[in-house]
This record gives C-alpha cells, sequence and structure tokens, in this order.
C-alpha cells in the first residue's frame, strides 16, 4: 500500500492511468515510490518540503511527454543512489540493468574534491552524461525534467547558486534542449534562467507583455481568422493557432541584439498545421497573396530541416494594420517533433520510418563524442554546447547539392571539416558561387561552396585554430597535429611550459620537474611527460588552464621539501592597488591613477599603466597608439605595469565620438535627439565638413561602460545618414 502525503504522486497515477499505461508498468511505478518515498523519509528540500516531493514533480514532467515506464520509475531514483545509502547493484538487482544504466547515467560524478574547480567537475559531469546518452537518450531527457523542476524551486537557493545555476542552464541545458528538439523544454529553461540573471528586464518584459495583453490577444484573434476564412475554402483539415514569442526570446532580440520590442518581426506568430508536404506550399502561396511578405524573411526548413530534424516553411509578412507577423506551415508529423523532438519517438510510438529518424537524431551526440575524444581537454564537449548548439544556424551547399547545417559565423573551414576530415586536412583553397575566395570568409544561406584540395596536402596550419568557429572543426585540426607533428608537438610543449614556469619563478631541478609534471600528465589521463608536452603543443590542452593548479601543487611541493632540502624560490605575492576610479593596479600601493586622453579608457576596456615621473600611473587601452606592440623591445619596459578594472564599477566617464553623416538638413538634430532619448549627458559637440561633401560631428557625451558606449553607438547608426561612429579624441 503506498504511503500517502502530499507529494504529488496520487497527480502522477492518475496522468499514468489515463495514459494507458499497463497494470505491470504501473505496479513498478509504485514499487520505485515506494522505494524513493522510504530512501528520502528523512530529508527535505530548502524550501522546508518533503524530498520526495522532487523526484515526484520531475517524473510529472517526464509524464506530461508521455515518456515510458522505465523513464518515469528513473526519475523517481534518479537521486536515491546519489543522496541516500542505496547503491546501484541495489537499484539493478530490484528493478533492472535498464532502470539503474538510466540512473546512473543522471547520478553526479561526486563531491568536489579538493584539487578540481566547480567548472572541471561541471565538465566531467556533462562528459559522463554525454556517454551515458551515447547509450540511451532517455538520460537526458529525464536530466532535462530533473532541470526544469529545480529552476522552478531556485528561489530558495542561495543567491551565488541562483546566478551559477541559471547561467549553466542557459549555456548547457537549453541547448542540449533546442538540439533536442524538445521546445517547451528550451522555452521554460531560458526563461527561468533569465528571471534569475536579469529580474529587472525580465520583468520589464513581462510588464509590458501584460499591459498589453487585450490588445495582442486581440490582434492575434484577428489575424487567425482572416487567415482560418481563407484557407479552410482551400484546405478543410488545417488547423490554425497563434502565439507570442517567449520572454527569453523577446529579451534576447532586444537586450543582447538592442532592439525595441516594436522592431522584433516574430513577436507574433500563426501556426498551419495541414496533412501534406503539398498542402504546405499551397498555403504559403495563399498566405503570400493574402499579405506583403518582408524580403529576406522566408526560410525553408522543410527542404532543408535544422540539424534537431525541425521542419517547416516560416514566412513573416505585414498585414492591413502594418504590425509584422511570422507564419509557420507544417504537417502534423513536423508539428509533432517541432514540439516534442526526440521525445515524440515515445510520444507518438513511431514505426519503422520514426526509428530511422530517431537514429538520425542521435549521430550527433556520437559525433560530439567522437570528436572530444581527439583532444586531451575535457572542456570541448561544454564548449560545443555553448558556442555551437546554442547559434543559429546558415545552410549552405556542396556541388553535388548536399546540404550542410553550420552555426553562424562559421567559415571555409568549418565547412570543409563539416564535409569530412580528411576534406578539410587538403584543403588548399575554396570558391563561393563559382569565386575564389579566403579561408575566413563567413558563411551565408544559401551558398554554393567547393572546396579544393591537395593530392599532396601539406595539411592544416596552426593559424586555423584561431579562425575557425566550431568546436567540431578545431578538435579535428589539433587531431590531426597531435597524430602528424608529435616531435614537433614535444619541443613546442616544452618550450611553452618552460615559459610560463620562468615567468612565475617555479624552480625545479630535474628529477622534481619529471614527478612534478608526470603528475600533472596523470591527472590529465596521460600516461607520460612527453604526452603532456605533446598536447600542450598541439592545442589540446591549454596551459593557462593548468597554471593555478600547478602554483598550488608546487607550493605544496616546497611546503615538503622545507626540512630537507633549501627551499625552492616561490613566486612572490604580488601587491594589488585599487583606485576610487575602480582601477586595479598590480605591484604598487596608494598610487595615483589618471587616465590618459589619448585614448580615453572605459570600464570595459583592456588596459595597461605607464608609470610617469611626479605624476603616478597613466592608463592607456592596449590597443592606444602610445603604447609600444611589442613592451619588452621598447626603451623602458619596465613602466609599463599590469592593470585591469575591478569587476563592479560604479561612476560615469566622458568620451568622445566622431559621426561621420550624410550633409542633410536637420542631421544635426536627429543626432543629438537620438542622443537625448537615450538619457545620454552630451558636454560639448562641433561640426567639420569633409573633402567628399560629407560632414563629422565630433561630440564629447558621458558613459559608464563599453557596453554602455557600444549601445549608444548602435542607436546614432540607426539615424538616417549616418555612415560610421567611431571614438576619437578631441
Amino acid at each position: 500500500m503506498v504511503e500517502q502525503f502530499n507529494d504529488g504522486f496520487d497527480k502522477l497515477l492518475e496522468s499514468l492511468n489515463n495514459s494507458g499505461f499497463s497494470r505491470t508498468d504501473i505496479d513498478r511505478i509504485v514499487k520505485a515510490y515506494n522505494l524513493a518515498n522510504s530512501a528520502h523519509k528523512n530529508q527535505k528540500r530548502r524550501s522546508g518540503e518533503p524530498y520526495i516531493i522532487h523526484p515526484v514533480a520531475v517524473a510529472q514532467i517526464l509524464a506530461d511527454m508521455n515518456m515510458d515506464a522505465d523513464s518515469i520509475c528513473a526519475a523517481l531514483l534518479h537521486d536515491v543512489v546519489e543522496d541516500t545509502e542505496y547503491t546501484s547493484q541495489q537499484i539493478r538487482e530490484m528493478f533492472g540493468e535498464v532502470i539503474e544504466q538510466l540512473v546512473d547515467g543522471v547520478t553526479k560524478l561526486g563531491q568536489i574534491s579538493v584539487n578540481e574547480s566547480a567548472e572541471e567537475r561541471q565538465n566531467e559531469n556533462v562528459r559522463k552524461m554525454f556517454l551515458a546518452m551515447s547509450k540511451d537518450i532517455r538520460v537526458i531527457i529525464i536530466k532535462l525534467a530533473d532541470r526544469i523542476h529545480n529552476m522552478r524551486t531556485l528561489r530558495f537557493m542561495p543567491e551565488e547558486k541562483r546566478r551559477y545555476k541559471a547561467r549553466e542552464t542557459l549555456e548547457i541545458y537549453a541547448p542540449i534542449a533546442h538540439r533536442l528538439g524538445i521546445r517547451s523544454f528550451k522555452e521554460e529553461l531560458e526563461d527561468l534562467a533569465i528571471s534569475y540573471l536579469d529580474p529587472v528586464a525580465y520583468k520589464e518584459i513581462e510588464n509590458t507583455l501584460e499591459t498589453q495583453v487585450e490588445s495582442r490577444h486581440e490582434f492575434l484573434e484577428s489575424i487567425k481568422n482572416q487567415i482560418r476564412e481563407r484557407v479552410i475554402k482551400e484546405v478543410p483539415n488545417a488547423h490554425i493557432s497563434g502565439r507570442i514569442k517567449s520572454v527569453h526570446g523577446i529579451y534576447r532580440k532586444t537586450y543582447m541584439q538592442q532592439r525595441t520590442i516594436d522592431e522584433i518581426y516574430d513577436i507574433y506568430a500563426v501556426r498551419i498545421i495541414v496533412d501534406s508536404i503539398y498542402e504546405c506550399y499551397f498555403c504559403l502561396g495563399i498566405i503570400h497573396d493574402m499579405y506583403n511578405l518582408i524580403p529576406g524573411r522566408f526560410k525553408d526548413y522543410i527542404s532543408t530541416p535544422k540539424p534537431n530534424m525541425y521542419q517547416s516553411l516560416h514566412t513573416t509578412v505585414i498585414g492591413k494594420d502594418g504590425i509584422p507577423f511570422e507564419v509557420q506551415i507544417r504537417t502534423w508529423e513536423m508539428h509533432q517533433t517541432a514540439e516534442y523532438g526526440i521525445a515524440a519517438h515515445w510520444k507518438y510510438k513511431l514505426g519503422i520510418s520514426g526509428k530511422v529518424k530517431f537514429e538520425e537524431r542521435l549521430a550527433w551526440v556520437r559525433q560530439l563524442l567522437e570528436n572530444q575524444k581527439e583532444s586531451d581537454d575535457i572542456e570541448e564537449i561544454v564548449n560545443t554546447i555553448k558556442n555551437d548548439f546554442a547559434s543559429e544556424e546558415v545552410f549552405a551547399f556542396t556541388p553535388k547539392g548536399d546540404v550542410i547545417s553550420l552555426p553562424v559565423g562559421s567559415t571555409i573551414i568549418d565547412f570543409a571539416y563539416a564535409i569530412h576530415s580528411a576534406v578539410g586536412s587538403k584543403m588548399i583553397g575554396a570558391k563561393v558561387d563559382g569565386r575564389i575566395t579566403t579561408l575566413d570568409h563567413q558563411i551565408n544561406n544559401g551558398e554554393i561552396i567547393e572546396i579544393l584540395t591537395s593530392s599532396n596536402p601539406k595539411g592544416p596550419s596552426r593559424d586555423w585554430l584561431k579562425i575557425a568557429k566550431t568546436s567540431s572543426a578545431r578538435s579535428k585540426i589539433k587531431s590531426w597535429f597531435k597524430k602528424e607533428k608529435r616531435e614537433e608537438n614535444i619541443i613546442e610543449g616544452k618550450n611553452i611550459v618552460e615559459h610560463e614556469f620562468k615567468k612565475n619563478n617555479i624552480v625545479l631541478n630535474e628529477k622534481q620537474l619529471n614527478e612534478f609534471l608526470l603528475k600533472i600528465a596523470e591527472r590529465q589521463k596521460l600516461s607520460s611527460v612527453d604526452d603532456l608536452y605533446a598536447a600542450i603543443g598541439y592545442g589540446g590542452i591549454l596551459f593557462t588552464n593548468l597554471l593555478p593548479r600547478i602554483k598550488e601543487a608546487y607550493a605544496q611541493l616546497v611546503k615538503e621539501n622545507q626540512p630537507k632540502e633549501p627551499a625552492i624560490p616561490i613566486a612572490p605575492e604580488k601587491k594589488y592597488t585599487r583606485s576610487p576610479e575602480g582601477i586595479v593596479v598590480e605591484g604598487i600601493d596608494n598610487c595615483l591613477i589618471k587616465f590618459s586622453k589619448c585614448c580615453n579608457p572605459l570600464p570595459g576596456d583592456d588596459i595597461i599603466g605607464f608609470i610617469t615621473r611626479g605624476h603616478g600611473v597613466s592608463i592607456h587601452t592596449k590597443n592606444c597608439p602610445n603604447v609600444p606592440k611589442n613592451i619588452k623591445q621598447c626603451a623602458e619596459p619596465e613602466r609599463w605595469i599590469n592593470a585591469w578594472w575591478e569587476k563592479k564599477v560604479e561612476s560615469t566617464y566622458r568620451v568622445s565620438l566622431g559621426i561621420t553623416c550624410l550633409d542633410r538638413v536637420g542631421m544635426l538634430a536627429d543626432v543629438t535627439g537620438m542622443i537625448a532619448n537615450l538619457h545620454v549627458m552630451i558636454h560639448s559637440i562641433f561640426t567639420k565638413e569633409s573633402k567628399d561633401g560629407r560632414f563629422i560631428i565630433f561630440i564629447t557625451v558621458t558613459v559608464n561602460s563599453v557596453e554602455h558606449l557600444q549601445s549608444v553607438t548602435e542607436k546614432i547608426k540607426k539615424v538616417k545618414g549616418v555612415l560610421s561612429v567611431e571614438r576619437t579624441t578631441i
């Protein structure tokens, strides 16, 4: 008999019974609940509620997705091994190997050790999760449901933990949900993350949507009725619905892309679902006949599906009242995939063709793991999720018509390696739409790209690592250097280590050095010091990432050897001085700080200090014309000193801008009006006519950071007739 208390399990049972679960499955789920309830009986959440509420809530989220009984059982048990005395072996004996593996896949590696950072443990946990995913994709679906409920109750966590979890959710779990095609998971995770990372902006958007809820609803209903009246006559079975963009979707385009809500074309969307692909294109013709198309806003994801197998026609049009809106047209099968992604495999019990698509969707997991194996750096998987999964895609074609999908900003190098590793390694050039181009050319939608190869290539250049956008391409380039240039890599790695050790005053004799580096190599899962040198040399391991731990280990080594041997010199502790202006200067106490007028540094700029004679330290931007390109070789290198901004700088700074404009009536008024609308103070202004018939407005304004300046600059650029805006000195 199930022990009853208000934990939501009754509701879960009701959901499962209504979904047609068999008596056998229900009995297994009740058994899993009883074990979890007993195991967690003395545990409470930070909210003060019984802990069992969490696994039951995770199971309910999965039940709402119509996941199978094994997934529901694993959800109920997912914290039992991690947080109670039960072991994986006991779970296997009671529930079988499948459920035990699902629980193990979701279980984290354990507590952070003394010598391990939170980021390193996070990377290892994500790698473990992906390995489990490659065997059973249900692992990540359970983990996403777990993360959703934790995010729903994140308000009970300390502020620092809330922000860490929210950022991790936005950078890792939401992109994974996007790649799996589970729209509801993705949007809820993004919205919850933003509500904690930027609560003011989130509330502002939420309030804006709420204050206009009636008018927005009326507009959407009006558009739906217009489309329904026209479409149903031609396609009687068409289903028409509407939605307003998610808060995070609006946030990304307003705060991150510096646009107003009125400039977002797809804040409203109408969805048309039909029975066949033919009817999709037929309805598209009707929509374009009814409304004016916005050029460049039509996307055909039916002929070129997204990497997560999403298919739909997207077109943005303008109605009679001048408000733009998006129309999405798809079949019912496409709709199932769009809404539930990989979970549609269970929700709709797909047949043979569905199984083929299911395997295709899992191919990227295996490819990701293969790419990671080529690198000794465990950060590769996490970097791929953060950089590749979260990006919008571009679609380009090979000369044979094959579609290659890549993140926005990808280059020719990424395209070549997306075709095959061998193609990338043999590449000597490329053509875009029949014309020779450079390897750093950023790919645009619809381009036909031909990779030129050589039968006797030199191989990739190390510079390609700086050009490649995708983690996959960088992994394959590093792999080539790892295999083909081992001796060269060992020499390069030794040089890097020697340079960094000398820079940080780490002094070891030959025996100590080998023992010291061998321990570091073993922690990186390498078998020898030469393997470590080689990995550092070809870029598989970023040595600067190891330095904090190396310094700690070196300090410990010095401490252990003090009674027996002469002390090994340790790098002296560096002193810092903080100025009222928010500048931190290395190595000097209580010095006068002044900002150089040649470059007017702002918070966020990379800066450097120059020790003047009698006037303290002068702060320059690192790209200032008065800063030597090679400080070590300049006349007085000892007078240049490291400096940086404190994390929180609350002050204002004057900066001068040169605004190049077309010469027209009202231009000056429009520019100053725009700046006034931004509530930015203007200190001085004058104009100068240029030789080409244009004129330049020189203006000095007050800003509080580089980001603030960037926002002001982008707004000024939108004024009609403004050609460019640059920082300058007056």
